[in-house]
């Protein structure tokens, strides 16, 4: 099975950022560009055929060559390399539609098989060495769910192709060796041109003007070939209305190199997760289907199965879906825990917050009344924390909260518990520490305080009956005491009986 001239080339797409550096008449010129080549190749198809038309065709085909060149130098992109081996692609599947012109206008031999088939199938390989290029590039991490994504399109759809088109392009004709595996290389090559174009479709990036202008030329081109390829099984009658088709494709890939976002295709998008959308859940269903689905249409049509096939396809798309739910509840696993440890730390100075204070407090009195200890807790406040933040900023008083955190930490044993209780407040559980010990241990904690700064601090101890919360309450009662008593010392709740219920929590 053979391919014309204007046949078998391929674009892939890929997330574009327009530059916003370039000017108007650079944006103009892929617009003019799009609509002449699309003009041409629309009334191409009108010509009778013959040398005038071949020669036109290839034509266009070397003008998308040439817009490459033309982009490359007025766009710059930082990463040259992918498209230059794009465009060698593209120079190649050029020069086979010429030897096919000349094999079969002037010379009048059969172009297929030919040079200019090993120029064809030549071209796929560098376009997808460009599109790799640009995969890679733009990856900032791993992105293991678009691969597989990718992989399930492919091997869905390339079941679909080696039953319909590969399978009778082998099996099925009586054409020479040579001829028969030249004829399964296309439609291979194409497949796989469709599994890079899906790798791109599933990565993340913006969906902008260049990323539009490839995505529609690659899908021109398959659809074309893909026509072709069915065409060709089931007649022998020339399908010159899909040259209309090929030629766009060249025009759509011009476009695109003289789109000033075409600058950033290779730049790294950023690192996220992107979200599973319901149509990106149709695309896969789709393609998981279509085991079942060749299968059913084979028994429709009354013809042999191809039950290895379908059983292959079918085992590595499975294990491909098992893969990528595996992998989307690892990834709910993974938030679910981020959650949880948003919801028990303060996500400032990363200590633990009230909830989880208040809830390790509770936990802390249970165990020291089943093992017979002691256990005190303190309330600690930064003195003059609002002036400090009027003086100096709120980031200054962000820097402060959290250096004094990591500072206090520091002065504390493995069982101690510091914990941010809101604002400037916070709250140290010390389990197997009396009154006396807990007051000499907060006491300590002052000079580490940073930046110059005081705290006020209230301890008390539990008496082993009380709730915690009264526990916690009677130390703030005496942190407040230390604040009415001059700021900048730390007041026991169990030595000092003048304490009393503070007026107001003013600094």
């Amino acid at each position: 099975m053979g391919r014309p001239s204007h046949n078998g080339h391929g674009a892939d797409a890929s997330v574009p950022v327009t530059d916003v550096r370039h000017t108007s008449v650079n944006v103009v010129w892929w617009r003019w560009y799009l609509v002449g080549a699309g003009l041409v190749s629309l009334t191409n198809i009108a010509l009778p055929g013959g040398v005038l038309r071949d020669a036109l065709y290839s034509l266009v085909g070397l003008s998308s060559v040439v817009a490459m060149f033309v982009g490359l130098h007025l766009n710059r992109p930082v990463r040259r390399s992918p498209w230059l081996w794009m465009m060698g692609g593209l120079t190649l599947w050029v020069g086979g539609d010429t030897l096919w012109s000349v094999f079969e206008y002037l010379l009048h031999i059969d172009p297929f098989p030919s040079v200019a088939d090993v120029l064809y199938l030549a071209g796929y390989p560098m376009i997808g060495v460009g599109v790799t290029l640009l995969i890679r590039a733009r990856r900032s991490g791993d992105d293991w769910g678009g691969v597989i994504d990718s992989s399930i399109v492919t091997v869905g759809l390339g079941l679909v192709s080696w039953v319909f088109l590969m399978r009778p392009t082998v099996l099925d004709s009586g054409d020479p060796l040579l001829a028969r595996l030249i004829g399964l290389a296309y439609p291979l090559f194409d497949v796989l041109l469709l599994g890079m174009l899906a790798r791109l479709v599933f990565a993340p990036g913006a969906r902008t003007a260049a990323y539009r202008l490839l995505a529609t030329g690659v899908v021109l081109t398959l659809v074309a070939d893909g026509t072709f390829d069915i065409v060709t099984l089931v007649s022998t009658s020339e399908a010159n209305a899909l040259d209309a088709l090929w030629l766009l494709g060249y025009a759509f890939w011009g476009a695109t190199a003289l789109h000033p976002s075409m600058r950033q295709l290779s730049e790294p998008a950023p690192q996220r997760d992107l979200p599973f959308t319901r149509r990106r859940l149709l695309a896969l269903a789709a393609a998981s289907l279509t085991s079942p689905g060749t299968l059913a249409v084979q028994l429709v049509l009354g013809v042999s199965l191809d039950g290895w096939a379908v059983v292959i396809s079918s085992v590595v798309l499975f294990l491909l879906v098992v893969a990528r739910m595996g992998g989307l509840l690892s990834r709910l696993q993974h938030q679910a825990t981020q959650l949880a440890a948003l919801a028990r730390t303060d996500g400032l100075t990363g200590l633990p917050n009230r909830r989880t204070g208040d809830a390790e407090l509770s936990r802390s009195c249970q165990r020291a009344l089943a093992d017979g200890h002691v256990l005190s807790v303190a309330m600690l406040d930064l003195d003059h924390f609002k002036v400090f933040n009027d003086t100096y900023g709120h980031q200054a008083g962000d820097r402060l909260l959290v250096e004094a955190a990591h500072a206090w930490v520091s002065g504390l044993s493995d069982t101690d518990v510091l914990a941010r209780y809101g604002g400037e407040e916070f709250m140290v559980i010390m389990p197997g520490r009396d009154a006396h010990e807990a007051l000499a241990l907060v006491d300590a904690l002052r000079a580490l305080t940073p930046a110059g700064q005081t705290f006020s601090g209230g301890v008390a101890t539990w008496d082993g009956t009380e709730p915690s919360a009264e526990a916690l309450h009677r130390a703030d009662v005496a942190m407040y005491v230390a604040k009415r008593a001059g700021r900048d010392r730390v007041v026991s709740a169990e030595h000092d009986r003048r304490l009393a219920e503070p007026v107001g929590a003013g600094d």
